[in-house]
């Protein structure tokens, strides 16, 4: 697993990955793929999320839980789907908020590979799940890997936005050390599930808010409408 990670990202993510839980979890995905399981995001996307995005570049960290579960819908970016896949109900709360917040016209794709080429760590605590079992893949190891990556993040002097939506997502104030650091602006609210986005997600201005925040602390901003990825990786 050591050698799939991006070299930006190796150095720091060096202990979790020779600890013995991410070797369980190498093992453990390799039964589940002999068995026959289908798993996804298939292996060379389940890292994408930290190869377009460098340690150095993060400025803003959006964390998800799980990638969705359903064909083709997963792409390794947390809330994201590829190109011509039907939006799910939570990205589309997003896009919701995201035209409310900041005036953007809902985008056509829920491709989010623009956002991650700007700085944007599109993250989930877990990178894998068996097809149609939600939470399927959680408590097997990436959790270790996933918290060193928040971890590496929160301990650079660079302040950082990190959006918190949800109880899984905000239990990492708990977790993670430095990530309630002054220097850093945390944006918590409710998911945008169905379920819970009414409860706080809708209405929070998450977008705008970490715009003024980086742009406050000299480190730009995002532009939320650059979505897709741009062909020329700029």
């Amino acid at each position: 697993m050591q050698a799939a990670i991006p070299p930006a990202w190796r150095d720091v993510l060096a202990p979790a990955l020779a600890a013995p839980e991410a070797r369980r979890l190498a093992d453990w995905l390799a039964q589940e793929e002999k068995a026959g399981k289908a798993i996804y995001p298939p292996a060379p996307a389940r890292l994408r999320a930290l190869a377009l995005t460098p340690l150095a570049d993060v400025r803003v960290v959006i964390l998800g839980q799980d990638p969705y579960h359903g064909p083709g819908q997963a792409m390794g970016l947390s809330f994201a789907v590829p190109p011509g896949v039907r939006q799910p109900p939570s990205l589309a709360n997003l896009f919701k908020e995201l035209a409310a917040d900041c005036g953007i016209q809902r985008p056509v794709s829920g491709d989010l590979s623009g956002w991650a080429q700007q700085g944007v760590l599109l993250l989930n605590t877990a990178l894998t799940v068996e097809a149609g079992q939600a939470g399927s893949h959680a408590g097997r190891g990436w959790e270790a890997i996933t918290d060193a990556c928040i971890a590496a993040v929160a301990a650079r002097a660079a302040p950082t936005v990190f959006m918190l939506w949800g109880a899984h997502a905000q239990a990492k104030l708990r977790a993670i050390p430095d990530l309630g650091a002054a220097r850093h602006c945390i944006v918590a609210s409710s998911h945008p599930s169905p379920l819970s986005a009414h409860r706080g997600f809708l209405g929070s201005r998450p977008f705008s808010r970490a715009n003024a925040f980086l742009a406050a602390h000299g480190r730009g901003t995002i532009d939320w409408a650059r979505t897709n990825a741009c062909e020329d990786g700029q």
